[in-house]
């Protein structure tokens, strides 16, 4: 990661395989079944039991849009991600990223085939461009539901994290200087790593989000940004890193052991 190029070496890799939001047009997925307003698919249960549209009425290349309810899926086998479903192929993507963590997008929308279920998710990926987004074959990923997201306040200078639609955790944070800012924009959780070091600059490890620096593309891995804790915890409140957000080590050390990867993260001027 861009504030952690040094310690990449010394991490070990959380589990981040989850039990168990992108700015596109929604005007823009063609549609001739509506979606429920959650997001849930054509014969998907809902939370009461009760199915929604039933299968028999989906038709195939019907897209549903779920960037804002909070999906995420983790690779089953190495994968393409194509410009549209079936189109050219632009990046391949392995069981495992180079720090050895499962490799996990978000879900922005799903495409129905024509056995009514999922054939191919709009995903964004940890990738440069920073917010660049493709299409992966369903059958490549597990899907599953994220109940948190994150909100990054570069002007205040402060972390909320939200469950379940309520304020979990607000805490102040470290930004990027002026010569190394912060990315704005929306990403999400792509990797949780812990430090071998808990005394070191990043302190107990780093909770890693698909955005790079735009100005550190030479460092190790292209520039990745994380939220990391930090033996300096006096520019806890300041614009005093290469980009990364230092929060204090024992928030941190909470929130990478709870927050799934596949977490939607909005980090706003």
């Amino acid at each position: 990661m861009t504030c952690m190029r040094v310690a990449i070496p010394l991490l070990i890799v959380v589990s981040v395989l989850a039990a168990g939001c992108g700015g596109e047009d929604e005007a823009a997925a063609p549609r001739r079944d509506p979606a429920p307003r959650d997001g849930r698919l054509p014969g998907e249960a809902a939370p009461g039991g009760e199915t929604t549209t039933p299968e028999r009425r989906c038709v195939a290349g019907t897209q549903v849009w779920q960037a804002s309810r909070g999906i995420a899926a983790v690779l089953r086998r190495p994968t393409d991600a194509y410009r549209s479903p079936g189109g050219p192929a632009f990046a391949r993507f392995g069981l495992r990223n180079e720090n050895g963590v499962p490799t996990t997008f978000r879900v922005l929308r799903t495409q129905i085939g024509a056995d009514c279920r999922p054939a191919w998710y709009r995903v964004q990926l940890p990738v440069r461009p920073n917010g660049t987004r493709g299409w992966i074959p369903a059958s490549a990923a597990r899907r599953y539901v994220v109940d948190y997201r994150i909100v990054v306040d570069l002007s205040d200078r402060v972390v909320t994290v939200f469950k379940a639609g309520q304020r979990y955790v607000r805490t102040a944070t470290a930004v990027g200087r002026h010569d190394t800012p912060t990315p704005t924009g929306s990403y999400y959780v792509n990797q949780r790593l812990l430090s071998a070091d808990p005394s070191g600059p990043f302190g107990p490890g780093g909770i890693g989000i698909s955005a790079f620096s735009p100005v550190l593309t030479g460092w190790a891995q292209g520039g990745p940004i994380a939220i990391h804790g930090t033996n300096q915890p006096g520019s806890i409140g300041f614009a005093a890193s290469n980009g990364c957000l230092r929060i204090a080590n024992d928030v941190l050390e909470r929130l990478i052991h709870e927050i799934p990867d596949g977490t939607p993260v909005n980090i706003r001027a």
